[in-house]
């Protein structure tokens, strides 16, 4: 019984091309050494003695830099190859890290933060692009939820060894491991991995009169990057404002809260792919999906609303990671399927986009509810615009499935 089952799970990650197997392995590497982002607010605050509203700031910078980023990266991917971009992105990302470090006024991290993110998330939408180039067309939701799993698997070591790394060495250790991992991943991808064009999705012949559709007039999708947008903010409370609850109530050290993140990595790396495949398996809408978890995401920050006992925080940390099992995965794929021929680096674009906006607002607006009304203000907001992303979603699922009906 057990052997079948292990059987089952193994047989989810065949058929995927040598390349996608080697993309997966330097984004495990990346993610790993990924260990600024989840302290990052700690670090402003402990280390650095910013105020909330600081903080908030220096994040709002991280999150316009990555807005700006992620829409040079899919614009440029359509120019000129997502090849040249991913290289060019993760090997400057490692040298600029190594330089953030000496970077300790509140003025200069605005900035530092802002030029980083602008390189960094340059990689994001090319790295989706380049699946759709070394991905086969039936592979390519299972692609994405491997490369997100590597994503997580990542997450799941990094946080943990972040945590022993700031209390062996101190939070400025933690620039060092991310920049050696962005240009050791980098390097292999250089090495291992040779230039492709991309292949056409089979829904990318979307024309009207002859002519691509244009994102900017597709309504579905837009309202659908809403519940995208509301996900991410959602999302983000796990690296800004949760991090800082967790010690501030609860006293929890930065080694445990780096393990609720591996617990977070863990359950995504055994679970996801087989939700993936079995969605895929029997056809559910993965609009569908992405406002359930979306919904599933707002039940776990109200349940941040139980301030005496601990244990709400694992309770807390399941709802969120299911809602991001049913959101994230399902999420890139619905936006990659709706992408015309020679659109997608747009589409993708706007989509990681919404991810950056995301921050900004979870980081800047959560930062400063908490200064001016406190942390059971900050989960009650967060959880009734979870809410009115579910409801974005089931005007998107409605709408696309209007449009079906027309085709």
């Amino acid at each position: 019984m057990l052997t079948t089952a292990f059987q089952r799970y193994i047989n989810n990650f065949r058929g995927f091309s040598r390349e996608i197997w080697i993309l997966t392995i330097i984004t495990f590497i990346n993610r790993a050494g990924t260990m600024v982002l989840p302290f990052l607010s700690k670090y402003l605050r402990e280390d650095l003695h910013f105020t909330y509203s600081q903080v908030g700031w220096v994040m709002l910078c991280f999150g316009i830099g990555s807005l700006i980023g992620s829409w040079l990266g899919g614009k440029l991917s359509d120019k000129i190859g997502f090849y040249r971009i991913m290289i060019f992105s993760l090997l400057t990302t490692g040298i600029l890290l190594f330089l953030i470090e000496f970077v300790t006024s509140f003025y200069g991290l605005c900035f530092a933060m802002f030029g980083l993110m602008v390189i960094a998330d340059m990689f994001r939408p090319a790295m989706f692009v380049s699946l759709g180039a070394y991905a086969k067309p039936e592979n390519r939701t299972r692609a994405l939820t491997l490369v997100r799993l590597a994503v997580n698997l990542g997450f799941a070591a990094g946080p943990a060894l972040g945590g022993l790394i700031i209390m062996g060495i101190g939070y400025r250790g933690l620039f060092w491991a991310d920049g050696a991992t962005c240009i050791l991943a980098i390097l292999i991808f250089w090495m291992k991995v040779k230039e492709k064009k991309q292949s056409p999705l089979p829904h990318q012949e979307h024309m009207a009169d002859g002519k691509p559709v244009s994102v900017f007039k597709d309504k579905p999708f837009w309202i659908f990057q809403v519940t995208c947008l509301v996900t991410g903010i959602l999302f983000f409370q796990v690296f800004t404002a949760i991090p800082l609850y967790q010690g501030e109530h609860f006293h929890l050290t930065e080694f445990q809260t780096g393990l609720l993140l591996t617990m977070n990595g863990l359950l995504i790396f055994f679970l996801e792919m087989p939700i993936v495949s079995f969605v895929e398996r029997k056809g559910i809408s993965k609009v569908k999906l992405t406002y359930t978890g979306c919904f599933l995401m707002a039940v776990s920050l109200f349940l941040m609303l139980v301030t005496g006992w601990a244990g709400i925080l694992i309770v807390m940390m399941i709802f969120m990671t299911f809602g991001e099992m049913f959101s994230f995965p399902f999420s890139n794929s619905v936006t990659l399927s709706r992408a015309p021929k020679g659109h997608v680096g747009r589409y993708m674009a706007i989509y990681t986009m919404s991810f950056s906006v995301a921050h900004m607002i979870s980081s800047k607006v959560g930062m400063q509810i908490i200064q001016d009304f406190g942390y059971n203000a900050n989960w009650l907001v967060m959880g009734c615009l979870g809410l009115v992303g579910t409801g974005f979603g089931i005007w998107a699922f409605r709408l696309i499935q209007n449009e079906n009906k027309l085709l």
